[in-house]
């Protein structure tokens, strides 16, 4: 396995995670293929992937777009981020094009498992649709006190009297981080901390207000890869005073803020503060498992932190097929859940027919 997915400034805890092997049983003659960016290719680092599939009888095939998918399968399973093409296509002809290449050739094969479905991975790329199911996540785990911020939709331009209105009557209080609608992209990580009503001039619509929370400037990443997950501890934003202040709007990129080996004025926490026990594995397992429902995704990530005042259990992101940093055995539990859904269409479908040939998977 890739032991460059870990790495030694990372604290990681609480895990769904097997030993590095993978179940015994035949796969081989299987076909997954891979549609991912260069980026996500060399970040996975695919290679190792391969050569780890191939000692399995399984191989791995690169997706390339711009060719015939027909003539590159056929493919038991297809692994893919296209969140790229899907942005590009609203405003690109030629990303259309791409997309809905990959979408005919899915159409003319069910029986390929496509992992995750489109629709599902499509709405995390829509903060207000992600802000929407984390807000409901409260209602579905009260029993494990897990929450998301108040936050509020911000969809157009308008006078700044409105939205200072708004956002008292919604009780969302100050500071307010502000979020992109689009969470996809370079620019989806630029973010900032607003301080106080007038502040609320420096937003650019379409976004997200959603009220920060003090945590201790420590972030939880929860890693899911079907029904396994592994949470990782990363710097965050350091404790602000609650309420507005006249302090100036505070931009910066989330990105760099929660990488392991950051350092930052904005995450240097004050030293007399305590650090804080991370989330129980309990809660983080029950959480997985809702979140796996709501998005019937099986690659996601999920960002937690704790409240420091009342230790809530606060859901503040959702992410597509995340790098999966500092993940143990990431290698053998993708292909442990690739196997798994093949066995599952397969003993689902035997009974209609003693023909593999005539064997139909489909998505679960």
């Amino acid at each position: 396995m890739d032991r460059g997915l870990s790495g030694p400034s990372l604290l990681s805890f609480g895990c769904w995670w097997p030993p590095d092997s993978v179940s015994p049983s035949p796969m081989s003659g299987r076909r997954v293929g891979f549609c991912l960016s260069e980026k996500k290719r060399r970040k996975l680092n695919l290679d190792a992937f391969t050569d780890f599939c191939a000692s399995h009888g399984v191989e791995v095939v690169e997706i390339d777009l711009t060719q015939s998918l027909g003539t590159q399968g056929p493919f038991d399973v297809i692994v893919h981020k296209l969140s790229d093409v899907i942005v590009e296509a609203e405003h690109d002809s030629q990303s259309q094009q791409l997309l809905d290449n990959f979408q005919s050739y899915i159409s003319a094969h069910p029986r390929t498992i496509l992992l995750d479905p489109l629709p599902a991975m499509t709405q995390l790329l829509d903060r207000f649709v992600s802000c929407r199911i984390m807000s409901q996540l409260h209602n579905s785990l009260r029993d494990w006190s897990i929450c998301s911020p108040p936050y509020l939709e911000i969809h157009s331009d308008t006078d700044l009297t409105s939205i200072q209105q708004t956002v008292i009557s919604q009780d969302l209080s100050f500071p307010l981080i502000c979020k992109t609608r689009v969470a996809h992209g370079s620019l989806s990580h630029e973010m900032s901390l607003i301080f106080s009503a007038d502040g609320l001039a420096d937003i650019h619509p379409p976004c997200v207000l959603q009220s920060f929370v003090n945590h201790g400037a420590v972030l939880h990443k929860v890693y899911v890869v079907g029904d396994r997950h592994h949470c990782v501890e990363r710097p965050s934003i350091k404790n602000f005073p609650p309420g507005p202040c006249d302090r100036e709007t505070i931009f910066f990129n989330s990105h760099h803020v929660s990488k392991p080996e950051s350092v930052s004025d904005l995450t240097a926490l004050d030293e007399h503060m305590p650090h804080l026990p991370p989330p129980s594995s309990e809660a983080v397992s029950a959480l997985v498992k809702e979140l796996r429902v709501q998005l019937g995704m099986a690659l996601f990530g999920v960002d937690v932190i704790i409240n420091i005042h009342t230790h809530t259990l606060t859901v503040i992101d959702i992410n597509i097929f995340p790098g999966y940093e500092g993940v143990p055995q990431f290698f053998s539990s993708l292909l442990s859940h690739i196997k798994t859904l093949l066995d599952n269409h397969t003993s689902i479908m035997a009974p209609a027919s003693s023909s593999p040939e005539k064997q139909q998977l489909v998505f679960e």
